[in-house]
């Protein structure tokens, strides 16, 4: 057996509070808190209107060279560490893979995306391609992927190579255990560290944005409404208590 390491999972109330707050709203605010670009660049949504939130179980791949890895990874299959990082997955995971952003190479497919379901994993981000694609449609998992090949995993110039270390997704570094939150918009890397401060200030801008939209179907001034001018403040807080936030 090939020995690989956990993750430190953050809380599930976090988690939770993260569900509401789309990737667009997550970017800015962590934009405003002075982390440039947490998008994932490449991989888009394959199953429309999905969203997900959970911590990032990573994968990292690297060029192929035969003598790391050849033809006795498949005498034993536990050999093979793709394999392993789904032996990590509990509910709501996401498994994030560093496939080098490779169109040749099919990371997962069919059998290996049942079982991700099977223990619950809530979805998968790959910088790169799978395989397998009729079936994986039936299984609606929510995917962000580059695209997709007939071609397995090793096939052609890519090889697992680590499991549950930091990895490069994107353009974005990935530390295991980071929450990942994904939509129609993309994936967004929250690090655990800055996830309470992402939720207050999300929140509160998300309050405010109810009201602005309303005003700017009405017609009334951009410049007023949004971003929320503090003339308009007065306005907005009577208009709150009239129309309280509904907590789930």
């Amino acid at each position: 057996m090939t020995h690989t390491p956990g993750i430190t999972r953050p809380s599930k109330d976090i988690i939770a509070a993260l569900k509401d707050i789309g990737s667009a709203t997550v970017a800015g605010t962590l934009g405003h808190m002075g982390i440039r670009n947490p998008h994932i660049q490449g991989p888009v949504s394959w199953n429309k209107g999905k969203s997900i939130v959970g911590p990032a179980l990573t994968l990292q791949f690297m060029p192929k060279r035969e003598d790391l890895y050849g033809d006795g990874e498949y005498a034993d299959p536990e050999k093979q560490l793709h394999r392993h990082v789904l032996y990590h997955v509990e509910e709501g995971d996401i498994v994030v893979v560093d496939a080098r952003g490779d169109m040749t190479a099919g990371v997962f497919g069919d059998m290996m995306s049942t079982y991700f379901k099977g223990r619950g994993g809530a979805g998968m981000i790959i910088d790169g391609c799978l395989r397998d694609y009729p079936n994986l449609k039936k299984l609606d998992l929510p995917l962000w992927v580059r695209g997709w090949t007939p071609n397995f995993h090793t096939q052609t110039g890519l090889m697992p190579f680590a499991v549950n270390v930091p990895i490069a997704c994107g353009g974005v570094t990935v530390i295991p255990g980071d929450i990942i939150v994904a939509d129609d918009d993309g994936a967004v890397v929250l690090p655990v560290a800055l996830a309470a401060e992402v939720i207050a200030k999300s929140a509160e801008h998300h309050e405010w944005e109810d009201f602005s939209r309303m005003k700017l179907m009405e017609g009334a001034p951009l410049q007023r409404y949004y971003p929320l001018h503090a003339d308009a403040r007065e306005e907005y807080e009577a208009w709150r208590q009239l129309n309280p936030v509904k907590h789930s």
